[in-house]
């Protein structure tokens, strides 16, 4: 008999205890930390989106009766609310950072950087459970001493990379290499579950290149993704009861929601993935063009998106979405929107910009037959 599951098992996100990346840093005091860490910030916001979690030391301060949110025109918005760390709620409000830096004397992280200072030797062994994924280890001074109970419990830890406290080039350059190495794959994801309406037939299954639209975009990614050693394949997305041979494929979860809903269901499926995600009425997508978006690829926002030089708008069935994305589209679903293009409108999205007639969308007979004749030109 099998054992009762009272909740659906879904594929989680790699999480740390508080966000998706994340380090504290231990062994000197409060003051040292944030300095140390506002100028890694500093050195790494430009590839990076960065976040400093802390604690305050002002026992006089109350949670305020109603939450204020002041914005300023230049991005800056501070903020006075009632809120008490949680690890669950944390993981959302922090899903937009590539790294959360962490006061570790006041909380802990899944992974850690040690700094050495020799007067604060018990400040360390009480701490010393928080120590399990030590990147680095920095010195407040050239004698400071790794002391005995370290080298007890970890004989290795004079081998890992050390750094002057000085040395914030060096530090920074450390902490930018974490944040690379775990850097989501992608994942490919052609659109394929359309009703398409307005053309009278599937809009996958017509032929511009000797074979089904679908099949074809399936062939030009797989080849193009295969140097790629962070792309881990390709998947074709299908409505209900829509059965495709010989094809990895990802049926839609999020029903009537089109390619929204089909967006939604990849990450369902696989949240730690970045999706290329394609329609299959782009016929003049090429190979070229594939390798033009995983080149321009800057996973520090929430998407990478094609747009047409003279259009307003990008094109969001043309895009890189990150994991990152993901909960940005929950919560505009749960505001009732489920247009992907509004968020991307809305959202930080690198925007690459191509000529219209690349991503142009052929969504009637007239305009297939018309397609077909400059493919063949």
């Amino acid at each position: 008999m099998s054992k009762h599951q009272k909740h659906t098992k879904l594929t989680r996100r790699n999480n740390g205890i508080y966000a998706i990346n994340e380090i504290s840093f231990l062994g000197v005091k409060c003051s040292i930390i944030s300095n140390l860490v506002e100028k890694i910030a500093k050195n790494n916001h430009k590839t990076s989106k960065i976040a400093y979690l802390d604690a305050s030391h002002n026992d006089e301060i109350q949670a305020p009766n109603f939450d204020t949110f002041t914005f300023h025109h230049s991005g800056n918005l501070q903020r006075d609310s009632e809120s008490i760390l949680n690890p669950y709620n944390s993981r959302i409000q922090l899903s937009q950072y590539d790294m959360v830096l962490i006061n570790g004397n006041h909380y802990q992280g899944e992974q850690q950087v040690l700094i050495l200072d020799n007067d604060k030797e018990a400040s360390v062994l009480k701490r010393l459970d928080q120590l399990n994924n030590i990147q680095f280890v920095v010195k407040m001074e050239d004698d400071s001493k790794y002391f005995d109970f370290l080298v007890d419990k970890f004989p290795n830890i004079k081998n890992l990379n050390c750094y002057s406290i000085d040395e914030i080039d060096k530090i920074s350059s450390h902490i930018e290499k974490i944040i690379q190495e775990k850097i989501a794959p992608i994942q490919g994801l052609i659109l394929a579950g359309g009703k398409s309406t307005r053309m009278g037939a599937d809009k996958g299954l017509l032929e511009y290149h000797g074979i089904s639209q679908r099949d074809y975009l399936y062939e030009q990614l797989s080849s193009v993704f295969l140097p790629y050693k962070e792309i881990k394949g390709v998947y074709i997305s299908t409505r209900e009861n829509q059965e495709i041979e010989n094809k990895n494929t990802i049926s839609d979860t999020f029903t009537g929601l089109g390619p929204f809903g089909a967006i939604c269901s990849a990450f369902q499926t696989n949240p730690n993935s970045a999706w290329f995600v394609i329609a299959t009425d782009v016929p003049f997508v090429d190979k070229n063009l594939i390798i033009q978006l995983l080149e321009k690829r800057n996973p520090k926002k929430i998407a990478t998106a094609f747009k047409g030089k003279n259009s307003e708008f990008p094109e969001p069935l043309i895009t890189i979405w990150e994991p990152k994305a993901y909960p940005v589209l929950l919560s505009y679903l749960s505001q009732g929107y489920s247009c992907p293009r509004k968020v991307l409108i809305n959202s930080d999205v690198e925007i690459v910009e191509v000529e219209e007639h690349f991503i142009q969308n052929i969504n009637t007979p007239s305009e297939y037959e018309k397609a077909k004749i400059e493919l063949k030109k």
